[in-house]
């Protein structure tokens, strides 16, 4: 396994064919395109891609930005082909683009992400140590891949502190299991979940919580819940959409994510800003 800068036409060309595979785009203008990829790359982009015997098999993409006067850089995709998945190599990716990042002097890098897919929330939280604190209503509008049809593509913003104490924990122990306060497994749920069927419903929620710290589950399989009960996918989507702007607007932040596998279900970690994550 490989992972280097991608500097040729040959590079940027693959790095589409992947966009194309991986997404599963029937319409080419949604993928970024070679020019993209070659201006942006020579003017502070940091483009990586991982390689097996010669072949990529997944890479990394961002631009330079700008975040209250300050330059960073905002990480537009990550992608992965299935076969390589659940084997650490996002979390290779994103490694390398921190060092790329901080080799630059830079403090953040962002992203969005749907906060209905656990897995992410996983390796972003969990592995990566990011935080969250805007949410972004159908950010990309339609889209023509398959991955992204049936509900509005609304993301969370992560934000990757790159230098941050927790973030070097985070990174210093992703293959053991993180060390948290234990009052936080005593955080209040703002929703109720129940079955339906194979998959888990969100029955009810509530904005009025005022505790300092509180959770809101996730299902797992979101994924294949748009594809196969398109309708409940609709509904987790407004449903966290006003828990997750509700509680922003009053001053909560995402500071951490619980992965329950065997249970099918995730949970956010909201704070309040006005207590320290460190």
């Amino acid at each position: 396994m490989q992972i280097r800068d991608l500097t040729t036409i040959e590079d940027f060309r693959r790095v589409v064919e992947l966009e194309m595979a991986i997404w599963g785009y029937t319409n080419s203008d949604d993928a970024v395109g070679v020019p993209i990829l070659v201006v942006t790359s020579k003017r502070g982009g940091i483009l990586l891609g991982a390689f097996d015997d010669g072949e990529m098999i997944g890479f990394a993409y961002s631009l330079p930005g700008i975040k209250a006067g300050r330059p960073t850089q905002w990480s537009h995709m990550l992608g992965v082909v299935p076969r390589a998945r659940d084997t650490g190599l996002g979390t290779e990716l994103k490694l390398a683009q921190r060092r790329r990042a901080l080799a630059m002097g830079l403090d953040l890098i962002e992203w969005t992400y749907d906060p209905l897919q656990a897995l992410n929330a996983h390796l972003n939280f969990t592995k990566l140590g990011t935080v969250v604190e805007e949410y972004e209503v159908n950010i990309y509008g339609d889209s023509s891949s398959p991955l992204h049809k049936g509900t509005p593509t609304d993301r969370f913003v992560a934000e990757w502190w790159i230098r941050k104490p927790h973030v070097e924990r985070r990174l210093a122990s992703r293959t053991l299991p993180p060390l948290r306060a234990t009052d936080v497994f005593d955080a209040p749920t703002v929703n109720a979940t129940e079955r339906a069927g194979e998959w888990l419903r969100c029955a009810s929620y509530d904005l009025e919580r005022t505790d300092a710290r509180l959770t809101a589950e996730i299902p797992m399989g979101f994924g294949e819940m748009m594809v196969h009960e398109p309708e409940l996918a609709l509904d987790w989507r407004m449903r966290t959409r006003a828990i997750f702007t509700g509680y922003f607007e009053r001053g909560y932040r995402v500071v951490d994510f619980f992965l329950d596998r065997r249970g099918g279900r995730g949970r956010y970690l909201l704070s309040s800003r006005e207590v320290p994550t460190e």
